[in-house]
Order: structure tokens, then sequence, then C-alpha cells
């Protein structure tokens, strides 16, 4: 029995030791968290100003302040499709000051580049998906299609080649989302890439090319002055923020093309920080002002987890890479 006793209180000692050890082992992560954020915090929109997520970035940012007790300032570092940004953040210290604000072409980049200076599953720390809002499939007023059925039927009739379509370059959301159309629709479309959203749109609007697809956060005015015609979202169902415009989906059931704009840290960031900053977003997205600007564009407010915007990025790396084989597209 004296010896039974005391192998208890042996194993009790070192369950007590594991406990100890476990508990200073998370230390460090419970101290910094309760210190952060201790100075500004950078949310980096890896794209030119006015793009999505530099609307969605400044739309946050005030909320995130006002919660977090520093200011948070949004940073554009446009470049190589939203490359440079994610990198600059990627290499970043991994404390949680440095954040990524972006697109779901951070999921198309794997497979449109063949050297990409980080990796955005291992480098990268996924906080949350912060909304999603489809493309607006626009034409210019003298294209005689005012549905995806019309387009279809105008590209069928059209010579080899059928209609063109502008997109922000080759590869992009944009471009895909051309590629989507033509394959599920069984057309011929030619692409026609341009330098950037802004050239692309002002192919349309100019009437270079037949149409285009367009980010809801810079097609809204344009419609609404009559320069475009709204001919249908990307998604699979309509959206209340655009009546009257129907989803490519009621045409061609099983298409969709949204755009997706995450939040990620650097990989390594302390979990008690990417946990906090989830809490933030979800914070933010409840504010009567953010949910609306958001709503008002035809975005989704989601405010995901970091897991399930993880598993978004993987699905989405091979969704992605089987459009860009199916352009194709070489890595540059």
């Amino acid at each position: 029995m004296h010896r039974r006793d005391e192998g208890v209180r042996a194993l009790t000692r070192a369950r007590v030791m594991l406990l100890a050890a476990g508990a200073l082992a998370g230390l460090p992560q419970l101290l910094h968290a309760q210190s952060w954020p201790a100075k500004p915090i950078r949310l980096v929109s890896p794209f030119a100003p006015g793009g999505g997520p530099d609307v969605i970035g400044r739309l946050l940012a005030p909320r995130f302040s006002e919660s977090l007790g520093q200011p948070v300032l949004v940073e554009n570092r446009p470049g190589a499709g939203g490359n440079l940004g994610a990198e600059f953040v990627a290499r970043s210290p991994a404390d949680g000051y440095t954040q990524l604000i972006t697109t779901s072409s951070i999921a198309i980049n794997v497979s449109l580049y063949a050297r990409l200076g980080y990796s955005p599953t291992r480098d990268l720390a996924p906080i949350s998906l912060v909304a999603t809002a489809p493309l607006l499939l626009t034409a210019h007023p003298s294209v005689p299609a005012k549905s995806v059925r019309d387009l279809l039927a105008l590209a069928k009739k059209a010579a080899r080649g059928g209609l063109n379509f502008s997109s922000s370059g080759s590869g992009t959301t944009t471009h895909l989302a051309g590629v989507l159309l033509a394959a599920q629709g069984g057309v011929e479309l030619t692409h026609v890439p341009y330098k950037g959203s802004a050239p692309a749109m002002g192919a349309v609007l100019g009437g270079e090319v037949d149409f285009g697809f367009i980010g809801l956060f810079t097609a809204q005015p344009l419609v609404k002055a009559g320069k475009l015609r709204a001919v249908a979202l990307t998604s699979a169902q309509p959206s209340p923020a655009w009546p009257g415009v129907p989803a490519i989906g009621a045409t061609l059931p099983g298409y969709e093309m949204p755009i997706w704009y995450p939040l990620f840290a650097t990989a390594g960031t302390p979990e008690a920080v990417i946990n906090r900053m989830q809490q933030e977003v979800v914070r933010a997205l409840k504010h009567p002002e953010v949910r609306n600007a958001l709503e008002r564009d035809g975005a989704e407010p989601v405010g995901g987890t970091p897991g399930e915007l993880a598993q978004l990025l993987v699905r989405d790396i091979e969704r992605f890479g089987k459009l860009v084989r199916l352009a194709g597209v070489k890595p540059e």
C-alpha cells in the first residue's frame, strides 16, 4: 500500500509539473495578447486606392481604432497583381502589427506566377473572411444584349472568336469570370487584357470591347449614370442591392465567380492576437455604417473564423488553378 501511495504521489507531481510547463509555455503569448496592441497597426492593401480591399480597409480601420485604442492605418502597396503587398506582410515581424486586406487573387496567383516570393498557405496566418461580392457583367449601351441569354446568343452568331471582353489582366478574376462564362455557355469569347481595372473598365465605357466584368464598388455610379448597362452578377443568386439585375447562375446553373476579401497576418503571429483580430472583424461588421456600406454595393459581410478562411484558401487555389489552365495562361 505504501509503494502504491508513493506511486500515486509521484504521478500527481508529474502531472502538476506537466501542467505548469504547459502554462509557462503559453505565458509569453498570454502576456503579448494582454499588452497588444501597444502601437499603430498597418492594414496593407496590395492594390491601388479605390479598389475593393482599399474601400473595405478604410471602412474597418476606424472601427478597429476605436476598439483597440491604437491607430489603424491603411497602406497601399500595389504591384504584381497583389503579390508585392502580400509578400511585404509575409516577410514582416509576426507580431500582429502588419496585416493584409486583399482579394481572392491571392489564391489565383499561386497558379498564375511561376515564382512567388511567399506562400499564402505557409507564410500568412488567416484571420477572417471579411466579405464576399460578385462582379458585375457590364456592357456598353450600344451592345444589343440585356441579359446573359442575349449575350450568349450574340456570341454564337458572331464571327469566329465571338464577342470580346476586357479584363484587368490575364489570369485575374475578371478574366476567369469570362473563361467560366464561355465554358458553361458553350461559346467562344475573345479575351482582351488590360493593365489594371481602370483601363479595363475604360475599354467597356469607350466601346473598345463588347463587355467586361467590373467590381461592384466602382460599377454602381457608372450604371446609374447610364454609361454602362448592368447585364448580370457573377453569382448563383441575385442581390437585393441590385434589383432587376439577375445572377448568371440563374441562366447557367452552377456558375459562380465571387470576389472574396480576406484579412491575414504574418505566419507565426500569436494565436491570441489572431483570435482578437477575428473578434474585431465580427464586431466591426455589426456596425451599421460598415454593414450598410457593404450591403449597399452588394457585398455580403461574413466575419468567418481563421479555420474557415484557411479551408477557403486551399479550396480556391485548386479551383482557380483549373480555370487558369483552361484559359491557357502561362505562369509568369
